[in-house]
């Protein structure tokens, strides 16, 4: 009888597959704890078989951040281009940012981890941009809120903007996809802290 063949997995599946076991690696031990031959054991293979789909580690990890980068931006760019009041930018700004978290809990982690070290090298340089235009967009929106009246005019906008900034990236600690609250819910829920309080009216 013949033995029957395992399903092939189309290049791209199988490239998609390895950089999510990466990724998962880099953020529970550290990048620089982590070996290739760490990486290959968890995916299944042997060490020189990675090779076949990256140089390098450094490769991994650049295509893991610039992917979630990428649709990071792209959810954001959407939001801005929709012309919304600053409210609204901020609520759907807050939404995206968890909706990425979902989608990148790995790639967010290490980012948090290791961006300031990986940011000096200059393949790693898109980080440093990145970081400048993240700020520049939640800055401009609280100035707008502020501008137009939706915001307090006695907030401290920069202590404002790190507090929606790591209220809602640490998330990323504990959330695990799948869980009780979909991200959307869950962003609701923190806009809804942030905006209007704790206290009962």
């Amino acid at each position: 009888m013949p033995t029957k063949k395992k399903p092939q997995v189309a290049p791209d599946e199988r490239r998609r597959e390895l950089l999510e076991t990466a990724a998962g690696v880099f953020a529970a031990q550290g990048y620089d704890a982590t070996t290739v031959r760490k990486i290959a054991d968890e995916a299944g293979l042997l060490a020189g078989s990675l090779y076949y789909h990256f140089d390098s580690k450094e490769s991994m990890l650049e295509e893991i951040l610039r992917t979630f980068l990428d649709e990071l931006w792209a959810g954001y760019d959407t939001v801005l281009d929709a012309g919304l009041g600053p409210r609204e930018t901020l609520e759907a700004l807050v939404t995206e940012s968890f909706r990425e978290i979902d989608r990148h809990r790995a790639a967010v982690a290490i980012y948090q981890r290791e961006a300031r070290q990986l940011a000096g090298q200059e393949r790693f340089a898109f980080l440093t941009e990145s970081q400048g235009r993240f700020e520049r967009t939640w800055l401009t929106t609280l100035e707008r809120g502020v501008a137009d009246q939706v915001f307090r005019a006695d907030l401290d906008l920069r202590l404002a903007y790190r507090f929606v900034r790591d209220t809602v990236w640490v998330a990323a600690s504990w959330y695990r996809p799948g869980g009780q609250h979909s991200p959307d819910e869950i962003a609701r829920q923190y806009l809804t802290m942030v905006l209007d309080g704790l206290a009962a009216s």
